[in-house]
């Protein structure tokens, strides 16, 4: 992010970040979400602070960009039948925000009981036929998803499946070769197809157990070692 700024400090340029997945992890000691011009977090269900049904919030101090959100998530209006600029209707419904209110004190012990499980997964995993998450001494992460890379995924997947551990495949496809992007279809990304061909997201989540937690653990160790 530091290097982000750099450059945009440089040409004028305004960094928007993409804090989807990070509700309270930090930056060399600042939250995320204040780092840039604005931040955007998704309050999806399965999000480390979710809702009950889709939503999410944009984070900035500055005035010009807070009116400038607030219209364009009530078409385009500061006052009702006054449209001022094309909008959407993305607004926070009362009863979500009444959710996410009830979970909010709740954030930070769930992030907690996520990195001990991501730190004991980091250890015990170490010597395993796989690439692990690298973490960095200026970030503290908070472990949306625990993602591995491991060449033979499909074999993986399926064995650790016969032993009950459900796993995710964040994400399989790489933007270049979707539908919605086919004019870089050509393009040669070798790393990102590498990683969606190898990505696999092991559970995290402050539900587990310790003993699930390390019958994780045990479960990998025994397929990718």
């Amino acid at each position: 992010m530091s290097r982000l700024a750099e450059i945009a400090d440089r040409h004028d340029l305004s960094v928007v970040e993409d804090a989807a997945q990070a509700h309270l992890a930090r930056y060399g000691g600042a939250l995320v979400g204040g780092l840039g011009r604005a931040g955007a977090f998704s309050f999806y269900p399965g999000k480390n602070l979710g809702a009950l049904g889709d939503g999410g919030a944009v984070t900035t101090d500055d005035p010009e960009v807070a009116d400038r959100v607030r219209m364009l998530r009530n078409y385009g209006s500061r006052t009702k039948y006054v449209h001022d600029v094309p909008g959407v209707n993305s607004r926070l419904d009362e009863l979500q925000c009444a959710f996410l209110r009830t979970r909010l004190p709740a954030l930070a012990r769930w992030n907690a009981r996520r990195r001990e499980i991501a730190e004991h997964y980091l250890t015990a995993l170490a010597d395993c036929d796989l690439r692990l998450p690298v973490r960095e001494a200026d970030i503290e992460h908070v472990w949306h998803v625990f993602a591995i890379r491991v060449a033979d995924r499909a074999r993986v997947v399926d064995q650790l499946a016969a032993r009950g551990v459900h796993t995710l495949i964040h994400y399989p496809t790489a933007p270049h070769r979707s539908g919605a992007y086919a004019s870089y279809r050509g393009a040669t990304l070798p790393v990102t197809e590498a990683i969606c061909r190898e990505t696999l997201s092991l559970p995290i989540g402050p539900h587990l157990s310790q003993e699930q937690v390390e019958h994780v653990v045990a479960s990998v160790r025994a397929v990718t070692t």
